[in-house]
């Protein structure tokens, strides 16, 4: 859902024809997909984020358990929302406007999705070597 609502932001006109056979505008199709966006991944956190989170501390014994899960929520989680924050502010400030940040949002969006599945594959094979080893 991020590039398609990236690609309404910035290609807006290209998207007026479709837009009017559906009997709306871009602007309003650019709402409803960031609308949808935020529903599926508030949904997607909560079904299956949180729940594979909570799985890749079963092979770890009792204390390492509690401190990684209180390095992650009481270290991570923060900070990760307060340097998304950041990054959006000072493109927001070096550019001028949230419109013309877009682009180089986008960029670090898909950059961050590419690291996060090279996390992920590594996690996995960290938690199968674990796993093997019990």
């Amino acid at each position: 859902t991020g590039a398609i609502f990236f690609a309404l932001q910035l290609f807006g006109p290209a998207f007026a024809p479709i837009a009017a056979a559906l009997g709306t505008t871009p602007l309003m199709m650019l709402v409803l997909v960031g609308a949808a966006q935020n529903i599926l991944s508030k949904s997607s956190k909560y079904s299956l984020f949180d729940p594979c989170k909570e799985m890749a501390y079963i092979p770890l014994d009792q204390d390492s358990k509690t401190k990684g899960k209180a390095a992650v929520d009481v270290i991570g989680n923060p900070l990760g929302k307060s340097g998304g924050s950041m990054i959006q502010q000072i493109l927001i400030f070096g550019v001028g406007s949230l419109a013309a940040a877009t682009p180089y949002l986008a960029v670090i969006l898909f950059g961050l999705i590419f690291a996060w599945f090279k996390a992920a594959n590594s996690l996995a094979t960290q938690f199968e070597a674990a796993t093997e080893v019990e």
